[in-house]
């Protein structure tokens, strides 16, 4: 066994998600998922999420030269990689002979270009990482050679870089432990969702399946976790709610799923499930329109369904069918919303705005499906974002939206970001201008009573150069506008 081997798995400052989401505290079950597994093979695993327990990097490095763990571990998503690059640059600083491992959803489609720029990392783990994790703190325990583990990439003696073998995805995701939540302290997540009638109530997040057989042209879940989805048994989904109930307090599920109902039998067992065990929860969930039926989701309801959310993308046709590979009827998105505020679910559309091609008129038809369902929705709408591992990226890469020479390991003022709405993520900026793009979020955020001023101190710190005060000073403008103008 490994109790010898000890394994700190880390998530840096500023923690996991974008920052729209900061405030969620919602936990990290990729990592807790992992040191469940560690710890299942008998070994000892801290477990250190920097935004829940207050560290700033110091501190962060303090508590590592206490542990003086033989690995460090460290989860990067595209928001947040320059603060896991930075960690473990500090880590390898001030603890050489410690093993430095990056896994997680942005180091799987770009693990060649983050160790070819950052020598300070040892491994990126590509993919699914419990078993890779596993793998590899036996081989680094007994002292043998990595090359054997799927799913690993790393430097030989001679500093080449090889990509072992890709690893099969987990094909029976209930051979899984539920994740370790036991590691931290959970309350000091204070993951809470408001739920109408009922108040702020006390929340867990829960994944029920991995992969997605779909093919939106931004979405990097099928690089990751691969087209076919697997899922986890009504029966074991039961019983995690049941623990995260009894022992964590939540009173609210947050399925993590990409599409929750996939599968009308499996949404069915789960909900009669809820019901027969006499589970008082409230639920929140992600669906796909053209899979859902009224029949299926007033079952929901019963269940304690109160929130469904659903990409719609666009309002024009061509946009939502031809480029973003959305291939449902609008109509269909307008009899959810209908069944919703029968039902009293609360219908939270996605609107995605600058896709290749789009035009002045795509827009105003995004944004008068928009107008036409506010009464009735909860909204979210965001500029399109370049993730790594997308068709999206080939296509800006292709069309020199991205540089020839661009590497995810670096800030670089040639591409525009929004750290203060979601971390450092390319924007994909094609036709529309940015005073287009300001009017639109602007007419939207003045509806739904958004405020920018907590985002003050984050867009100040992260201007760079006067491109940057330009387009802040457009969106400013656009905020003003609508904000405090009536606009019919």
């Amino acid at each position: 066994m490994g109790e010898s081997f000890h394994i700190a798995l880390v998530v840096p400052p500023g923690g996991y998600f974008a920052e729209r989401w900061r405030n969620k505290g919602m936990p990290e079950l990729g990592l807790l998922y992992i040191a469940a597994v560690l710890e299942q093979n008998g070994y000892q695993v801290s477990f250190l999420p920097s935004s829940v327990l207050g560290f700033d990097f110091k501190a962060l490095e303090n508590r590592l030269i206490e542990l003086r763990p033989d690995l460090v571990g460290v989860t990067c998503t595209t928001e947040n990689r320059f603060q896991s690059f930075e960690l473990l640059r500090r880590t390898k600083a001030c603890l050489p002979d410690t093993h430095t491992v990056i896994g997680g959803p942005h180091v799987t489609n770009t693990a060649r270009d983050t160790l070819e720029h950052l020598p300070e990392i040892d491994y990126v783990v590509r993919g699914e990482g419990e078993l890779t994790c596993l793998d590899l703190c036996r081989t680094l325990h007994d002292g043998l050679e990595v090359g054997n583990i799927s799913g690993l990439s790393w430097r030989d003696d001679s500093g080449l870089i090889i990509d072992n073998p890709a690893r099969q995805p987990i094909p029976d995701l209930n051979e899984l432990p539920f994740p370790a939540r036991h590691l931290v302290d959970y309350s000091a997540y204070n993951f809470c969702v408001d739920v109408p009638g009922r108040g702020i109530l006390p929340a867990a997040n829960i994944m029920t399946s991995r992969g997605c057989p779909f093919n939106c042209n931004f979405c990097a879940t099928p690089a990751n976790w691969g087209r076919k989805v697997r899922t986890i048994s009504p029966e074991r989904v039961l019983d995690e709610i049941e623990e995260v109930y009894q022992h964590y307090g939540a009173r609210v599920i947050w399925f993590y799923d990409d599409t929750f109902n996939l599968s009308r039998q499996r949404v069915d067992a789960i909900c009669r499930g809820i019901m027969d065990r006499k589970l008082d929860i409230a639920w929140f969930c992600e669906v796909r329109v053209d899979l859902l039926d009224f029949d299926t989701l007033k079952l929901m309801r019963q269940a304690g369904c109160f929130h469904v959310a659903f990409g719609i993308e666009s309002g024009s046709e061509r946009i939502r069918r031809e480029i973003v590979r959305k291939d449902f009827e609008l109509d269909q998105a307008r009899q959810i919303v209908d069944w919703c505020h029968q039902l009293q679910i609360i219908a939270n559309p996605f609107f995605i705005v600058s896709h290749p091609t789009e035009t002045k008129i795509d827009l105003e038809e995004t944004f008068a499906v928009m107008k036409e369902l506010a009464p009735k929705t909860q909204q979210s709408i965001s500029i399109l974002h370049v993730y790594p591992g997308t068709d999206l990226e080939k296509y800006a890469l292709e069309h020199g939206l991205l540089p020839a020479d661009f590497t995810w390991t670096r800030p670089d003022r040639r591409i525009i970001t929004l750290p203060a709405a979601q971390g450092e993520v390319p924007l994909f900026l094609d036709r529309l201008s940015w005073w287009q793009l300001g009017r639109v979020l602007f007419q939207w955020s003045s509806s739904q009573g958004y405020s920018v001023g907590n985002k003050i101190p984050t867009i100040l710190k992260n201007i760079r150069s006067f491109k940057d005060i330009y387009r802040y000073a457009i969106l400013f403008f656009c905020f003003c506008f609508y904000r405090y103008r009536h606009i019919t």
